[in-house]
């Protein structure tokens, strides 16, 4: 089609709209079956199996427990009462069927109303039935009138359960549901299936093979088994007797009762009851967490991971590598595809090892190249890493010089050892390091290929000859003791590392050398002939008649032939370095990343992985990032931009990498103590410079680089397999672009790799000629595959339909390449029908670009990642991967290990990258099997291209609901009969978070998304699609996770209140007589099994089991140990109250939203104001709240001596000072006293500002308040804001009744009292806070009347005092249950705000709220000053906060001083 003709189809398009499969007449189609309500009952009705089955277990449990563990009929009678409870469940769950989908009624299709109508009724039916005959049946057990009803009872309830096991086994076990779909076609079980459950297209076919079936269900059974011998021993059955016990005493209220007196003290049981349920409920998920962790563990130790963890198992095993590598990672003749199952380290035949050892060094040697060119190693550490190329003749195989270095001086030891025998004991000995037998023949190898192509002519020859042959002839003989004096090769050996020195000297010529080497050979010969060899064969060599005539003359060496073949210099050059470096090799290499990924790669070659193909057979994939407006590469501004501190960016990654700066240094030849005068003369320099820091942080160019390295990795592997030369002794060029084949290989890798970064802005940037589009160019013009995408924005004017001209857009998504000139090219550009941001950006983002990828799979690489050279290697064993059998299905995505590199910078960096790896790592390992639940967790999965394309895409983008676009293309590809798995054998690198507001905002990013994933049909269809343990999976690995975190902080919440009600009800005191609470198993067992979970101990056990797996127990123990050290334990129970807001705020109230994180370097501080703002709703208010919760108990308890109080409300104190001062602990330079200044400074300011328009919310508290409150919408967010706010006024009702001025009075007048003393302390707040602008008429009668009312107030205060019972502690009793019951007021007037405007007394509540955040800031800041007094605070705190760093020699403590020492560089 022409571009005339598609423009004028737009066009049409445009004009008659986008209903393109709507034909004339036809009504719109709306949403059908299922409508995305906001109602927290999402979570029952999507997973109602689950809840259903706690709540029978727990009525059964609770019966037989109050039985006395007794099964009698009269137990088992009441037992029965689970068939109702489980029928009326049931019934709940139809009619949520139907309320679900109000306002699809129009458009949702007959035969769905019939069967939720048919569902309804039967439930119904079934509900009233069973309940009636239940009834029925205990009231004739009662009335012992026979058991006429009981056996009806059985009858009608048998039938329903044996009739509900059919269906379940029909529909839910895989075995019979494939016979059963077999057979659908037969009316009854077509009715069965439909009745059972909707007849889905998307989400069909949802069950596995019987052996992971079994396999799973095992699992469950375990943790289940667990769960529940545990609640019934620690929880349910702990509280039996002290039920009983509050049932049948009459006790006496403090207050005024109305609801427990008539009521067997319901709500004291409930108190009780009500934390211990809360536990109940949510303990399966620390079960799972403890059993999976397990699981995990030894699924990778099966899998072999970790087991080269440490440098010195890295090179004992090095010898193994080759062979490991020939069959793992080289194309061989075996089917593609098929897996090879690990290699084990046997004794090899030479020859083949020999064969091994060169397909292995050309890709080891880029790996060590691809490190240094990174960095990470320098010059001479490359040098004793790289391995040669094996191809000269003989069996020898040459290792990398940092096995052998020093191990030749060992043997030397060992031969000038007296005790020595004979040469077998001598071999003996050495070769019980293989490494030093290596060495040993190497040396003597090189040694004889050196001194024979270095002396060839005249005697020197003659003598050189001889003496080798003497050697050889008595190892051959077993005579080497014997014929030579060992006790001298040292001697020896000296003399040749002299020779081997004149040799590789580069810096003067050969002629020049040529005296010393005359030189040294003389010294060398005489060495030999009179110290180290025996007589007789020194009197034999004496008589040739060449070297009588050359002693005479005294020129035995004359004519030398200088190696100059590549060969020659390498033999001589690596015989220097094994004689000369002593250094020792267990530090090698030094840098620890660079040790973390050849110890990584290492091990994974012994790893079950498919056979790779050619790489002509081998799938084509393409690699896609989605990118927006971060750094692409940091700017020379940026690099020298000073913080408040003074320091810059450059300094300060010179400090946290000190080694690979040293290593940059040496690679680009620059002396340190010229670095800025020679980078500023040379633009080149610059740009080296840029890209190193760039490489640091997580920026587009390092993932660029690291995607690149797909396509090195497939010239390499062409150039090798391609090449028959490598088996016969051939070799490569000095580079791979001056290898015979190269253009060809290149050729290859263009098929099989495109690399697309979707620029969404590109266009945009480059009008505007932004940095980040020159970088981007600068990008494509340094690596010519990479591809960039971006939508352009043209402006059009066109005349409209009353002849007007009209302006448009027009948008194109277009792809472009740089051309020969360096300039954007485009490649393809295609006209969009209209704005394409419908949904969320990101996903929107790669949408629009993902019709530019091509071939079989496409990866997702997010910015922030970064790849290996030697992991890209491994790329097209994973994408054979989809050939292999995992199950019923061949996997559609392939899920992919990750290591975060951003750990190293502090503590916090720290917890979140270990909290993150053993997510990315063991916890996936166990989703993908047993568990089968494996969803998208983010970049970088493998998706099957063709099969995604053609299933709606990779990201759905629709607002608010898949702000959390990953997870959901894991669901659309399980719904769609996918299969997705996860492999450790490969591994990409991943940036995370690093500072505390960095890790909340992610956090709140991701708790919100799950917030909306309750409210979508993808998470309702697999919670009742999947089978029952199969939905159990996927509950606590996704929403469910989530879910108990919010019930982890609730269960604080109802503890504390319930302690509270019975402190302050009286109920307590009498308790402590009849049933001792405070020794309860199960209210114990609830509270530890709360902090637990609070402090993250179980969110720990993974990372433990991690630990343990990849780097070994001590290891383990001393990291967590130190984790601890570092208050781990605050970070995670601050961790849990950013869930639990964010989660909790969107289920209520929706307003989930992309949350920028930021990726830059943080250790510069933030000030108290900012802190405040971020968490003053989510973690400040709640904190204080379980505080005065706290200060209550302490008061008006009665079991409140020292170390019980301690012991009781230790873990809620814990909470609340956790999520009131971890910002400020975690805070760079938190406790410096000028920053203290500067910062209640600036918070005082900002509390003050009056506001304005256009003002930000970091410069006005109004309007960061009115920012706070925007979630607050709808009619149900606001009714739930009341109810949840009534909490607050339970302080002033149960404190009031407490005082002395009540006189043990419970009568409702002392209640109402107290509202009048509340009334005149909002009196008296707004008369001194009146500053109205009429107020300015009157101010001195004003400032009279507070006068004479503050001496009125104090006055009044003094007789009431004198003349009642009115006590001082009263007085601060009262003001303290105001503060809550202001709150509260405060929140319900914030619920009802458009009737409080319309009455004008908004600007009341504004007030109010700002004298609170005054109030609760001043409470924060306090301590902070305090502390902030004593320096060691501070220095102890910047220890704290960055003892990583300080472990690996950083100086963050210069950073922090702000000293500027980076002037001179």
């Amino acid at each position: 089609m022409s571009p005339q003709g598609a423009s004028e189809c737009f066009r049409r398009l445009s004009n008659e709209g986008l209903n393109l499969h709507r034909r004339k007449g036809e009504k719109k189609v709306g949403k059908m079956t299922f409508v995305e309500h906001r109602n927290a009952f999402h979570v029952y009705h999507s997973f109602d199996r689950l809840w259903i089955f706690y709540t029978v277990m727990l009525q059964a449990l609770t019966i037989y427990a109050f039985a006395g563990q007794k099964l009698n009929g009269r137990s088992f009678k009441k037992m029965l009462s689970v068939g109702p409870t489980f029928v009326i469940m049931k019934f709940f769950q139809s009619l949520l069927d139907l309320v679900f989908i109000y306002g699809a009624y129009a458009s949702t299709q007959g035969w769905t109303f019939s069967r939720i109508f048919s569902r309804l009724a039967w439930f119904g039916g079934l509900t009233g039935a069973l309940t009636w005959l239940y009834v029925k049946m205990l009231q004739e057990d009662t009335s012992g009138s026979g058991s006429t009803w009981y056996h009806l009872f059985m009858i009608v309830f048998g039938s329903y359960v044996a009739a509900k096991l059919i269906v379940a086994f029909l529909v839910r076990i895989p075995f019979f549901r494939r016979k059963a779909e077999a057979r659908e076609h037969w009316a009854i079980i077509r009715f069965v299936m439909w009745i059972h459950e909707d007849r889905y297209f998307v989400g069909r076919g949802l069950y596995e093979r019987t052996r992971d079936y079994f396999g799973y269900t095992l699992f469950w059974l375990i943790v289940l088994g667990c769960k529940f011998a545990f609640s019934y021993q620690f929880q349910i059955k702990a509280l039996v007797e002290p039920t009983r016990i509050i049932t049948e005493i009459e006790f006496s209220y403090r207050w005024h009762d109305i609801i427990s007196r008539s009521n067997h003290n319901a709500l004291t049981i409930a108190s009780l009851w009500a934390p211990v349920i809360l536990i109940y409920y949510l303990d399966t998920q620390v079960w799972y967490t403890v059993i999976s962790s397990l699981v995990g563990l030894v699924d990778g130790a099966y899998s072999r991971l970790g087991e080269i963890r440490t440098v010195r198992m890295f090179q004992t095993r090095f010898s193994s590598f080759p062979d490991a590598f020939a069959r793992n990672l080289y194309a061989s003749k075996s089917a593609p595809g098929e897996k090879n199952q690990g290699t084990l380290t046997t004794q090899l035949d030479w020859n083949l090892q020999k064969l091994n050892a060169c397909k292995f060094a050309p890709m080891w040697n880029e790996v060590i190249h691809c490190l240094r060119d990174e960095d990470y190693i320098s010059n001479s550490e490359k040098d004793l890493l790289l391995m040669p190329r094996n191809q000269g003749p003989g069996s020898l195989v040459q290792w990398p010089l940092f096995l052998l270095v020093n191990k030749v001086y060992l043997a030397v030891e060992i031969a000038q050892d007296s005790k020595v025998l004979n040469q077998q004991d001598l071999w003996q000995k050495v070769s019980k390091d293989e490494y030093m037998a290596f060495a040993v023949e190497e040396a003597y190898k090189l040694i004889e290929e050196v001194f024979l192509g270095f002396v060839k002519h005249d005697s020197g020859q003659i003598w050189v000859k001889a003496i080798l042959g003497k050697v050889s002839a008595a190892i051959e003989e077993n005579a080497l003791q014997g014929s030579f004096i060992l006790k001298r090769v040292d001697s020896v050996l000296k003399q040749v590392t002299v020779l081997t020195g004149i040799l590789t000297n580069k810096k003067v010529s050969a002629e020049k050398l040529k005296d010393q080497a005359i030189i040294a050979m003389q010294n060398l010969y005489d060495v030999v002939m009179n110290d180290f060899i025996a007589l007789e064969i020194k009197e034999e060599i004496e008589e040739y008649k060449s070297l009588q005539d050359a002693r005479k003359t005294g020129r035995i060496f004359v004519n030398f032939d200088w190696p100059t073949s590549d060969r020659e210099i390498e033999n001589a050059k690596r015989l220097q370095l094994l004689l000369t470096v002593t250094r020792s090799t267990a530090e090698i290499p030094k840098n620890l990343e660079a040790r973390r990924r050849l110890q990584f790669f290492t091990n994974s070659l012994f790893m079950r992985m498919p056979s790779p193909p050619s790489v002509q057979k081998s799938l084509s994939y393409s690699v896609f990032t989605p990118y927006y407006a971060e750094d692409v590469l940091y700017g020379k501004d940026k690099l020298k931009e000073e913080n408040e501190d003074g320091i810059t960016i450059l300094f300060y990654l010179q400090k946290i990498y000190p080694d690979e700066w040293k290593n940059f240094l040496e690679r680009v030849c620059i002396v340190s103590n010229e670095v800025e005068r020679q980078l500023n003369n040379k633009t080149n320099d610059m740009l080296e410079l840029r890209l190193w820091a760039s490489y640091r942080g997580q920026t587009l160019a390092r993932t660029v680089r690291g995607m690149m390295y797909y396509k090195k990795a497939l010239i390499l592997q062409s150039l090798l397999e391609g090449n028959p030369d490598v088996e016969e002794g051939g070799f490569l060029g000095a580079t791979l672009e001056e290898s015979p084949g190269y253009r060809m290989a290149r050729a290859i890798a263009e098929t099989k790799f495109t690399y697309v970064v979707t620029c969404q802005i590109y266009g945009q940037q480059k009008q505007e000629n932004k940095q980040q589009a020159k970088d981007i160019l600068y990008l494509m013009q340094k690596y010519e595959s990479l591809r960039v995408a971006y939508v352009d924005i043209v402006d059009q004017k066109r005349e409209g339909p009353d002849g007007k001209m009209v302006h448009t857009q027009e948008f194109y998504s277009k792809l472009i390449k740089a051309d020969a000139d360096g300039k954007d090219q485009e490649i393809y550009s295609i006209k969009l029908p209209g704005q394409f941001r419908l949904g969320e950006g990101k996903p929107e983002n790669q949408n629009h670009a993902i019709v530019f990828t091509r071939g079989d799979a496409c990866q997702t690489i997010d910015m922030n990642q970064d790849n290996y050279f030697e992991e890209a290697y491994k790329m097209r064993n994973l994408l054979e991967e989809f050939n292999a059998t995992h199950g019923l299905r061949r996997p559609s995505i392939l899920g992919v290990r990750e290591h975060v590199f951003t750990g190293s910078v502090s503590s916090l960096a720290w917890f979140m990258s270990q909290q993150e790896s053993s997510f990315v790592t063991l916890g996936q390992r166990v989703l993908s099997r047993p568990l089968k639940v494996r969803m998208h967790y983010g970049h970088p999965d493998i998706f099957d291209r063709v099969f995604h394309i053609t299933r709606g895409g990779i990201s759905k983008a629709s607002r608010t609901i898949n702000i959390s676009e990953d997870i959901f293309a894991g669901f659309n590809s399980t719904l769609r009969q996918g299969n997705i798995t996860h492999h450790e054998y490969i591994q990409v690198g991943k940036g995370r978070d690093v500072g505390l507001n960095q890790i909340a905002m992610f956090e709140a990013k991701v708790s919100s998304g799950n917030g909306e994933q309750i409210l979508s049909r993808d998470v309702f269809r697999l919670g009742q699609l999947f089978d029952f343990f199969r939905m159990f999976s996927f509950f606590y690995t996704s929403v469910g996770y989530y879910i108990t975190t919010l019930m982890t902080t609730l269960v604080v919440y109802v503890f504390l209140y319930g302690k509270i009600y019975l402190a302050l009800s009286g109920m307590e005191k009498t308790l402590l007589v009849f049933a001792d609470l405070s020794n309860n198993a199960a209210l114990q067992s609830a509270i530890n099994t709360q902090f637990l979970l609070q402090i993250g101990i179980f969110t720990a056990v993974p990372m433990i089991m991690n630990f343990i797996l990849e780097q070994g127990l001590s290891r383990a123990i001393v990291s967590f140990g130190t984790m601890q050290l570092q208050l781990a334990s605050i970070f995670f129970t601050f961790s849990l109250g950013t869930k639990t807001h964010y989660f909790g705020r969107t289920v209520l109230h929706g307003g989930a939203k992309y949350r920028a994180t930021g990726r830059g370097f943080v250790v510069q501080h933030i000030s108290f104001a900012d802190n405040y703002r971020l968490y003053s709703r989510s973690h400040f208010i709640k904190g204080l709240e379980i505080a005065m919760l706290l200060i209550i108990i302490g008061a008006y308890g009665q079991n409140n001596s020292g170390l019980a109080y301690i012991l009781l409300t230790f873990s809620s104190w814990f909470m609340a000072l956790s999520w009131l001062f971890a910002p400020y602990v975690f805070n760079p330079s938190g406790f410096e006293w000028q920053k203290t200044v500067e910062d209640f400074m600036d918070w005082t300011n900002w509390l003050f500002y009056k506001g304005g328009i256009g003002l930000k919310d970091t410069e006005s508290w109004e309007t960061w308040w009115e920012g706070e409150q925007s979630h607050i919408k709808t009619f149900r967010g606001r009714f739930w804001e009341i109810i949840l706010s009534l909490r607050f006024f339970f302080f002033q009702y149960g404190v009031v009744y407490s005082l002395d001025v009540a006189e043990n009075s419970s009568n409702l007048r002392v209640y109402a009292y107290s509202w009048v003393a509340f009334a005149a302390v909002i009196l008296l707040f707004q008369v001194y806070t009146f500053t109205t602008r009429t107020s300015q008429h009157f101010q001195l009668f004003l400032r009279f009347f507070q006068g004479i009312l503050f001496v009125v107030m104090v006055v009044v205060a003094a007789i009431t005092i004198w003349r009642t019972s009115l006590s001082i502690g009263d007085c601060f009793a009262i003001l303290l249950v105001f503060i809550p019951t202001g709150w509260g007021i405060l929140s319900i007037c914030q619920a009802i705000r458009p009737v409080l405007e319309k009455l004008r007394l908004w600007e009341a509540v504004r007030a109010g709220f700002r004298l609170f955040d005054a109030l609760m800031g001043a409470i924060i800041f306090t301590p902070i000053a305090i502390l902030s007094w004593f320096p060691f605070v501070s220095t102890f705190q910047t220890r704290l906060v960055f003892n990583q760093a300080f472990s690996r020699g950083l100086e963050i403590s210069l950073i922090l001083a702000g000293n500027r020492p980076n002037a001179n560089t």
